[in-house]
Formats: structure tokens, sequence, C-alpha cells
């Protein structure tokens, strides 16, 4: 932080040069001639005292920053540096903590067109520049072109350079409008001159975390332990140093016209303070974590903490088959062909288990990926399965698909189709289910779609001849639970009538 005093004249020569890195070919520079004017000296700005950083899962960021700095009575320009690249100006608030009744902000500017060769480059087009080259030999000339080599204008005419004949290029002085660090400048008005502690809160882009899980399956099936770690992103254009860390879990609503809004919100997170590695609470409709030790979060860098731990949770292996796709078919449900397909013989695995204490997972588990690994016989683990979980709240089922069962195959046909009435139907389906597993019988879960009306009713089921009951799931699905033992086969056969 500094105070931007009037400008000193520019384009003053002869005074000791400062090289300036370039992105040209090796051996190629660019240099300043001069200290910066002035206006563009900036100094440190003061100590930063307090970080607190609240992250969303959705690539946005509240930051609010401690700093202590010097303010002119009266009106003055200052400049505050170091702060997001992608910060959003309309969301920024700031607050004297010594006088915040006679300290006000008058104007505002966030100035975030940075230092670089090549905006330097494109800075002094149609400006008088000095270029040293590979002979060691000095060019002056007004600067007309870059593209594809470097175009003067002499006193003896126009001259091309290509890129490996330059060696340097010196520049007189910092141009007008760039900044080291992106900047806010404002104009304030204090009643008290001196040294204030202060508060700037805002909200930037760039930055987003992601749960990620491991999840160990036991050689018995009915086990599992399970690792949750926060996956953050920092592409912001800061680095944040010593940050009280918190992340958010929840999708808020931003309206175009209400960043204000999710910036008081997102504050009150960040305020909402309590310590252990990571503390967990509710907060509004949200989920907050809190990294209780202090946290530096570099730009551009990518951070994994471990949030979540528990070592046995009760899980379930689950086989479901569901022989036919179709679904409500609306004009299409006198059509004797829908529904009657016959391709999927795929039977797929899932675990469940739940976030309840009785099943030994306490917790609310943060939408992520969840990676589910079993121990090999040698001791190794293997991937046996990849899936993605939303935000769950405890005493909640999670299901995650695993794959396709390698050794079960299902079968389903439709083996009658009768129109009785314009307005009745009904089908007569058969599944077959193989267990091809030769020391291991399972129960698959057999799944069946109600696809042509809503008004249905099953007259008929039976499993190996035997009669048996559906489990409605919801207006539209049906499920029975079916046995089969290990190299054995089983029969389900239903008959559905509908109506409209």
């Amino acid at each position: 932080m500094e105070i931007i005093r009037p400008k000193s004249s520019s384009h003053d020569r002869g005074l000791p040069m400062t090289r300036y890195p370039s992105p040209w070919p090796a051996g190629f520079a660019l240099a300043l001639l001069l200290p910066l004017p002035a206006a563009a000296q900036e100094t440190p700005s003061d100590t930063v005292t307090g970080t607190e950083l609240t992250v969303y899962n959705e690539n946005l960021a509240l930051v609010e920053e401690q700093r202590r700095i010097s303010l002119d009575e009266g009106v003055s320009d200052v400049s505050y540096r170091d702060v997001a690249a992608r910060l959003q100006p309309t969301s920024v608030t700031f607050r004297s903590l010594r006088d915040p009744e006679g300290t006000s902000v008058l104007e505002q500017n966030f100035e975030y067109d940075l230092v670089s060769s090549d905006r330097l480059l494109q800075k002094y087009i149609d400006h008088t520049i000095a270029v040293e080259l590979e002979d060691g030999s000095r060019q002056e000339g007004e600067l007309l072109s870059t593209e594809g080599g470097v175009v003067l204008r002499t006193d003896g005419g126009v001259r091309v350079l290509s890129r490996d004949q330059v060696r340097s290029f010196d520049f007189p002085e910092l141009p007008g409008g760039l900044r080291t660090r992106p900047t806010l400048v404002w104009t304030v008005r204090a009643e008290q001159g001196g040294s204030h502690p202060t508060e700037l809160a805002y909200l930037t882009e760039g930055m987003g975390w992601q749960a990620d899980y491991v999840v160990e399956l036991g050689r018995d099936d009915e086990s599992m332990s399970l690792r949750g770690w926060v996956t953050l992103d920092n592409e912001s254009g800061k680095t944040y140093e010593g940050a009280r860390l918190k992340l958010v879990a929840g999708d808020i609503h931003r309206a175009a016209d209400e960043r204000r809004r999710a910036r008081d919100v997102m504050l009150e997170a960040a305020r909402a303070g309590a310590p252990q590695q990571v503390d967990s609470r509710s907060f509004f409709e949200y989920h907050l974590y809190e990294i209780t030790r202090p946290v530096t979060v570099e730009n551009r860098q990518t951070k994994q903490i471990e949030f979540v731990t528990a070592e046995r949770v009760d899980a379930e292996k689950r086989f479901v088959y569901r022989g036919t796709r179709a679904s409500w078919g609306g004009s299409r449900r006198v059509d004797p062909e829908y529904g009657a397909d016959t391709g999927n013989e795929a039977v797929e695995v899932y675990l469940h288990f739940r976030t309840s204490e009785e099943a030994g997972l306490d917790r609310r588990l943060p939408a992520g990926r969840v990676r589910v690994y079993q121990e090999d016989v040698d001791g190794s683990s293997l991937l046996i399965g990849e899936d993605r979980i939303d935000h769950t709240p405890k005493d909640e089922d999670v299901q995650l698909t695993v794959g396709q069962a390698f050794d079960l195959v299902g079968e389903r046909v439709r083996t009658d189709y009768r129109r009785i009435s314009d307005d009745v139907v009904e089908e007569d389906i058969e599944i077959r289910l193989r267990n091809r597993k030769s020391d291991e019988d399972v129960t698959i879960r057999v799944v069946e779609p109600m696809y042509r009306a809503s008004d249905w009713t099953i007259t008929r089921e039976r499993m190996n001849g035997e009669p048996v009951e559906h489990e409605r799931l919801d207006s539209h699905r049906v499920e029975w639970q079916v046995p089969v033992a290990a190299g054995e086969e089983a029969t389900l056969t239903y008959t559905v009538r509908y109506r409209w």
C-alpha cells in the first residue's frame, strides 16, 4: 500500500539502465533505461496481518484480508496492491478498523494490465526505443511493429530486423497504465491521518475445490474404509500466505445483480469460526469445512488436504439387472414392438453404504469423485470402479456404480402381447438370470419399468414357477430380488395389464 504522488516528466535520457526479462529467443532481453519516476515507484504494501479464504464448489472464493496502511488526512489516492487478478470489482468492500465512520472510498479503479515484455512492446508502438543487436551495435528508432520481427523507423528510413538479430530492447521508462501486480486504486477520504488497520473483502473467480474419495472394499465385500481429500485449485492470480481456509459444500444461487448479496453470505460463512485438522459444521443450508491450521495456497497450485477418515464402514455389494431401457412411451403405448428389446445381458455391480453412526460413517460427504479399490490375494490393491456422488447429508444411502459383473448374465424376452380392448393391453415377460460363478451364491435385483401407462397392474408373477411378490419403487418401476445359486439359473416371469 502506498500513496500515489504526482507524476514527474518522462523520457529523460542518460540514466542507468535496468534489464527487463523477455520471452524472445535465448540471449534476447528488454531493458528500462531509467529508474521509475515517482508516480510509478511503488513501495511495498504494508504488512498483511491476516487472510481468510472461503472457497466454494463453483469457481468462486471470498477473500478477506487485513492490512495496516498509512492514510493522509483529507482526500488522497491510495494504491492497494497484490489482489487477485480475477477479482470482481463490484464485490469489493473496504473498511478502516480504526475509524470506520470517518474513512470512505470515493472512487475505485481496478488495474490489472500487468507488466510483461509483450505488453511493453505493445505500449511502445509508435514511440522511440533503442535496440541492441547481436553484433554489439545499437539502433534507435520509432517502433512500428513486432510482428515476425522488429520494424523501426530510423533517420535513414525503415529497417526490418529479424528476431535472431536482436539481443535486447531499451525502454526509457515503464509506460503509464502498466502494473507489476493487480492493484486496486482508490480515492480515499480520511478524517484521521496515520496508520489504519483495515479490512478488505472481495469475490474472485479462478478458485474452486472438490472432494476426492478413496474406498478400500474388504475381501468379504461387507465392510470398507473411506478417506476423503479436499482438492483445491488456485488460478485466481494471487498467492495466499498463511490463510485461514474454509470450504463450503453446496450450490448457492447467484443472479447477475445479486453478487453483493452473495459476497455478504460468504462473509458470514468466513466469520463463522471454530477450531480439529478439519472442522466440519452446518452453515445456513450448506456445509462448511474449516482447515484448523494456517494454509498457504500458491497461485497456479493444486493442493490436497485430508478431511475425513473412516476405517470400518458397513458396505453391501449389490447386483442389478435392467433388461430394457424403455421408459414411459406416451403415444407408443399400443406399439407391440415398444419395450420388446432383448439385447441387454449385463448385470451391473453397485456398492451401497450409509452415512450414519450405526454404519461407521457419521459424516456428511460433499460432492466428489470416488475411486473403489480392493485387495488382491497377493496383498496389492486394484481399482475396481469409479463413480461420483452428490452432496450427501448424514443418515442417507449412497450407491456407487462399480461396473459390470463378469460371471452373471441376464436375458429378457417378451413372450406375448395382447390387445384386450382399445384402452387395455397385456404383456408377458420372461427374465432368465445365470450365475456362472463356481463358489458364490448371489441375489440379483431385477428392475423393470412399467412403460406403457401410469395405470398398470401386475396380474401374475412367478420365480422358478413359484408365486412371488414385487416391490414397487415408484409409479413406473418395480423390483424383484432373485436368488441365484452358484452355477445355476433362475427364471422370473410376470404379466402386466395396462389401462388408459
